[in-house]
């Protein structure tokens, strides 16, 4: 099974003015070339009026890096673009950086800067997680135990999917397989063995 790796939670965007040009900072998680193209594409129509539209993208399919400058002189845009995405190793990930030119000229040096800052603004807008390879889990407690199994779940780093209150409380979470043990172990000495955990499933999930 694979390793974990770190992408972005979700489609964000920030922006920022450098010498009257207008830098907009796009980021979402894609998971495939298509996904990123669609992205891309959505953004320059989007922005159709825009003196650039520079991106790039990293995928875990197949280890895919592009990036382009989108007419900005050769280097100045997409690879800093691309850089800071390679720099904080995330995956599956596409950033977009529109810009409405100003009037003044950045300079190669300027460009670098404004692009890499653009990069970095929109990672952060769609903040960065870590997935890993967890088991999906259910645990079915009574209400007087429910406070004592959240705080268990948080101590060993589960993230819950969802709460289902019935006559008991059905909680199905995520959780990194090698914090399942001690989570089970744990479960039972507080419950002295009354609850125990159900494994129904395995996939990608935030840590």
């Amino acid at each position: 099974m694979m390793k974990e790796y770190k992408t972005v939670e979700k489609e964000g965007v920030d922006e920022f003015i450098e010498k009257k040009s207008r830098f907009i900072g796009h980021v979402k998680p894609v998971k495939t070339q298509q996904e990123a193209t669609e992205f891309i594409n959505l953004l320059k129509s989007k922005y159709w009026d825009a003196t650039h539209n520079v991106y790039a993208y990293v995928l875990r399919e197949n280890n895919i890096c592009r990036s382009s400058d989108d007419g900005e002189p050769s280097g100045t845009a997409g690879v800093p673009v691309l850089d800071v995405l390679l720099k904080e190793q995330l995956v599956d990930v596409c950033v977009v950086v529109t810009r409405y030119f100003g009037g003044t000229l950045l300079g190669a040096g300027g460009l670098v800067r404004a692009y890499s800052h653009g990069s970095k603004i929109a990672v952060e807008s769609g903040g960065i997680i870590t997935m890993a390879p967890c088991k999906i889990m259910t645990v079915s407690v009574n209400y007087s135990f429910y406070d004592r199994m959240n705080i268990l779940l948080a101590d060993s780093g589960a993230n819950v999917i969802e709460s289902d209150f019935s006559d008991v409380v059905n909680i199905k979470f995520s959780i990194k397989a090698d914090n399942k043990d001690v989570l089970a172990d744990k479960l039972t000495q507080q419950s002295n063995g009354k609850y125990s955990l159900k494994e129904i499933g395995e996939e990608f999930a935030k840590v």
